[in-house]
């Protein structure tokens, strides 16, 4: 698998760090305790270890984690991380649909709908699912349009998401089904209605993120017709090496 660049410029506008620094050829990101998309330094190229150590230095000084993104295809620095102590996480997947290819069956009534700002339940759902304020700044830092999803089930509230669109592309973050809410296709719902509302804004294509360790999440996303594109994971630094 070869991953299209533009997949990672559009998951940064979408999800974007508070800052980015660049080093040489390493751009430090400060991600003010966004998660690991927002906090990891990339390479661009190759960097020599002083240069990698420069970085170390620099993520410590904000008080992040030594985190790097292996994108695909880096496998000399993927090499170079592991000789100084890296250990993989995360390997993600990253999932792509044309929108119109989910617009084809209609969202039954009161069950997903798009709203920007978030709404407190929206912000309850999420705390429930570990994601807290420090990722809803990351929405509030989104530049552009973007809206949030909240989804119904039995009329009671059932999950939260929200959506970006950078360069045609709709991208789908946060998604959160509470899990008494689960195994009834809210997932599914929810994801067709961030379709509708991605054409409505002229985007033409939908995609979303999933660790691969998710199976449930990535059998959704199979199971909507949608096609496994690119790839990458993160290599942090041990913990007292």
């Amino acid at each position: 698998m070869t991953t299209d660049p533009r997949y990672y410029d559009m998951t940064e506008a979408t999800w974007p760090p508070a800052s980015v620094r660049e080093l040489g050829p390493v751009s430090v990101r400060e991600g003010r305790g966004g998660g690991s998309r927002v906090s990891a330094a990339t390479v661009n190229g190759a960097a020599s270890d002083a240069e990698i150590a420069a970085a170390e230095d620099a993520m410590h000084a904000m008080g992040q984690d030594c985190l790097f993104m292996i994108r695909d295809g880096e496998t000399e620095l993927d090499a170079q991380l592991a000789a100084r102590g890296y250990a993989v996480k995360d390997p993600v997947n990253l999932w792509t649909c044309p929108t119109e290819s989910l617009t084809d069956v209609p969202v039954p009534r009161v069950t997903a709908f798009c709203v920007w700002e978030p709404l407190a339940i929206q912000r309850e759902i999420w705390a429930q699912g570990g994601i807290g304020p420090e990722r809803l700044a990351v929405m509030q830092r989104v530049q552009g349009v973007k809206t949030g999803l909240l989804g119904r089930h039995r009329d009671k509230p059932a999950g939260a998401g929200f959506v970006a669109i950078h360069d045609g592309v709709a991208m789908v973050h946060a998604l959160e089904i509470l899990p008494h809410q689960r195994r009834a296709g809210m997932g599914a719902w929810m994801m067709r209605q961030a379709a509708f509302w991605a054409v409505e804004n002229g985007a033409g294509e939908l995609a979303v993120l999933c660790t691969k360790r998710n199976e449930g999440a990535n059998g959704l996303y199979a199971s909507l017709g949608m096609d496994c594109v690119g790839q990458y994971h993160y290599r942090i630094l041990q913990q007292g090496d």
